[in-house]
Formats: structure tokens, C-alpha cells, sequence
């Protein structure tokens, strides 16, 4: 906005000068007055007159007659209050064009818009998923005519996972060879690629990318996450909880992220009868029932499907207590207790009541994802054992 202004003035002190240059600048000869122009024409005529009278075409009468008229014309026409330049005052001119010019230019500018305003306006038109998924494909379009460009295809890989096209993000990333070979993020973006191109199954090359990014960066949350998913999915929940863990160090401690993964830590706990830091004292009161789903969402379900029930505390967003499960044939029936606690300081059987519902991910992660299958919350109280929740809703 400064250096707008700035450019505004000096454009305009320009202008001012190209058109006032030549009043600051006057020709050198003096400006002719009125009465100097009069008494020139009038010495014109009377020489013209006197030509006539030598030449005998006007008598001695009519010459002094007429003489003597011309001679009280130019008295009167030459009075001294008009001996003044023609031109005027040139201050008067400056100051007169330097107002209307400054006038001019401050009125288009508020009428128009300042720069603030034509800057906000161009905010208020974001790029589109259209225009994005056009910028790739032109991106696209040119990696072809550059094979051998391995970060171009790296950074088009990474624009396909960006936008959920897993299959040309798995190609563009096997495009890019040896270039992603010693960045950890990108192996691990490889690996969460192809395993979600597989349904969630990180047998083979996932599991290779996923172990080579480990190596070269222990502490790569991505590849921590995945390594630990990829352990719970084959029923080894030591190893996912030593994974998850270690991610959870890193993580702030009130953040989403890290409730979401003490919850998936808590679940491997549970599962593989591993005892919790702080093993709470394990109660059954808490709320079971079944599951089931609208009809015309029964086609949306695959094969790897992850089905999740989740409680909390009415008002909050922690859960206390998370079922995850594969997909069944439904109607499904869970239980939520205690043993399925996300912290031993919040367990269900010690409130009342709670909020309950149910989300399917595509890919079981903790975090709701676009085009989960998902179900309205309801309030249930604590021992009840006839709950029915209907999944009828897909996250937008």
C-alpha cells in the first residue's frame, strides 16, 4: 500500500511539471500588452490614410475629419488600465492547474478504488478445485515432455496425493526414481499412497518405504503413524503401541492429533492385553447396542472398511472411550467400557451420560476424513444396553 501511494504522488508531481514547465520557464521576450496591440493597428491605419491622401484619393477635408476620429479611437482604446500582459498572472495559472489537477486525481482514485480495495477483491475470488485439478493436469502434461526431470514428477506426485488421486500420485512417485530415495517425508508419502491404493494393506513395498524413511528419520511422524497402523492391521499391537508413542511424544499434548492417537495407542493396549501406564480399574457399566446403516449407503461399503463407535462427555470433543472394528455384515453389535478408555482419568462409567456416534473410514484413521460414512450423535446414558445408531450421512 506504501509504495503504491509513493508511486501515485511522484507519477503525479511528474505530470504537474510537464504541464507547468512553461510557466516557470517564460520565453525571455516580455509579453505584449493590450494597449501596445491597439496602438499598433491604429499606426497601421493612419499610415494607411496618409498613403490615400498623397495619393489623392481622400481630400484634405475627409483626411483631417477622419484623422482626427482615429486619433480618439486610440485614446480611448489604449487606456492605461489595460496596459497589462495579455497572458495574466502566471501564479494565478500554477496554483489554478495544480487544484484541478489534484482534485481530478483523488476523485477517480476514491471513486474507483484504492489499492486496499482492488487487492480485497482479488481475495474474494479463490482458485477453485476445478482450477487446481487444471493446474496439475497442465503440470502433468508437461512432466511427459520431461522424463528425466525427477523432481518435477516428485512435486506432481505430491499435488495428486494433495487432491486424492492415489493411483497417478503412485505412478508419479515410481516416475520420480532415485530422487525420493533419500528424502524420508516423501518415502513415507509413497508408502501412505500405495497402501491406500491397496485398501489399507501395507504388505511389501509400503512396508519397505515405510521402514527406509524410519531409517533415515526416526522421528518422521508420517511414517511413525503408518508403521504403527500397519503393525496394529496384523494384530501386532506392541509394536503399534511403541510406534504410536513415540509420535505421541512429539505432539503437542492438547492438540487433536494427540488425543486421536492416545485413543488408537489405547485401543492396541486393549486388544493386546497390554497394560496402561496407569492401568485404571476396569469397570463393565458403559453402553452397548448395535449398528446399522441406511440402505442406499450399503453400496459405499468396501472391503478393508474400518467401522468406528466413539463416545464422549457431552459439550467435549476428548473421546472416553473409541471401538474400532472391521466391517461386518450388518447389523453390528459393540460395547463401550472402560477397557476402551482413552484416559484413566476419564472413564465412562464415571459420568452419566454421553454422546455417541459412528464413523466408517476408508482408511482408519483417527482423524475424520471427506467421504467417511458417518452417523448423527445421540445422547445415551451410561448402562444402557439397547442403543441403535443408523449410519446416514457421508462426511462432506
Amino acid at each position: 500500500m506504501t509504495s503504491f501511494v509513493i508511486s501515485a504522488l511522484l507519477l503525479l508531481v511528474l505530470v504537474l511539471v510537464l504541464l507547468l514547465r512553461p510557466l516557470f520557464f517564460p520565453a525571455k521576450e516580455s509579453a505584449t500588452s493590450r494597449r501596445q496591440m491597439n496602438a499598433a493597428i491604429y499606426r497601421e491605419e493612419l499610415d494607411k490614410l496618409e498613403a490615400d491622401r498623397m495619393a489623392g484619393t481622400v481630400d484634405s477635408y475627409s483626411y483631417e475629419q477622419t484623422h482626427a476620429e482615429m486619433r480618439q479611437r486610440l485614446f480611448q482604446d489604449t487606456d492605461e488600465a489595460d496596459d497589462f500582459a495579455v497572458l495574466g498572472s502566471p501564479k494565478k495559472t500554477i496554483i489554478g492547474i495544480c487544484l484541478f489537477v489534484v482534485i481530478l486525481s483523488a476523485g477517480f482514485y476514491f471513486y474507483l478504488g484504492d489499492a486496499a480495495q482492488i487487492a480485497q477483491k482479488s481475495t474474494e475470488r479463490p482458485m477453485t478445485q476445478e482450477s487446481v485439478e487444471k493446474m496439475v493436469d497442465e503440470f502433468a502434461a508437461k512432466m511427459d515432455k520431461e522424463p528425466d526431470n525427477l523432481k518435477g514428477w516428485a512435486m506432481l506426485a505430491r499435488s495428486y496425493r494433495i487432491l486424492g488421486r492415489n493411483t497417478e500420485a503412485a505412478n508419479a512417485y515410481a516416475r520420480a526414481g532415485s530422487f525420493i530415495d533419500s528424502d524420508p517425508q516423501l518415502l513415507a508419502d509413497y508408502a501412505d499412497v500405495l497402501a491406500a491404493n491397496a485398501n489399507g494393506n501395507f504388505a511389501g513395498k509400503p512396508q519397505q518405504l515405510i521402514n527406509k524413511a524410519l531409517a533415515q528419520d526416526p522421528n518422521n511422524l508420517l511414517a511413525l503413524w503408518l508403521s504403527g497402523t500397519a503393525a496394529f492391521n496384523v494384530q501386532n499391537y506392541k509394536a503399534a503401541v511403541q510406534s504410536w508413542e513415540k509420535l505421541a511424544k512429539q505432539l503437542p499434548g492438547e492438540s487433536d492429533e494427540a488425543r486421536a492417537i492416545a485413543a488408537s495407542i489405547a485401543e492396541a493396549r486393549s486388544k493386546g492385553g497390554l497394560a496402561s501406564v496407569s492401568a485404571p480399574v476396569i469397570s463393565n457399566q458403559g453402553v452397548s447396542g448395535q449398528v446399522d446403516i441406511a440402505p442406499e449407503l450399503k453400496p459405499k461399503i468396501k472391503v478393508g472398511d474400518v467401522l468406528m463407535v466413539i463416545a464422549r462427555k457431552p459439550g467435549e470433543r476428548m473421546p472416553v472411550a473409541v471401538l474400532k472394528t472391521p466391517v461386518t455384515a450388518f447389523p453390528i453389535s459393540f460395547v463401550l467400557n472402560d477397557a476402551l478408555a482413552m484416559s484413566p482419568n476419564a472413564l465412562i462409567s464415571q459420568i452419566p451420560e454421553v454422546s455417541v456416534e459412528v464413523r466408517i473410514s476408508k482408511t482408519g484413521m483417527a482423524m475424520p476424513e471427506a467421504g467417511d460414512l458417518i452417523s448423527t450423535p445421540q445422547t445415551i446414558k451410561v448402562g444402557t444396553t439397547n442403543a441403535r445408531l443408523i449410519i446416514g450421512q457421508i462426511r462432506p
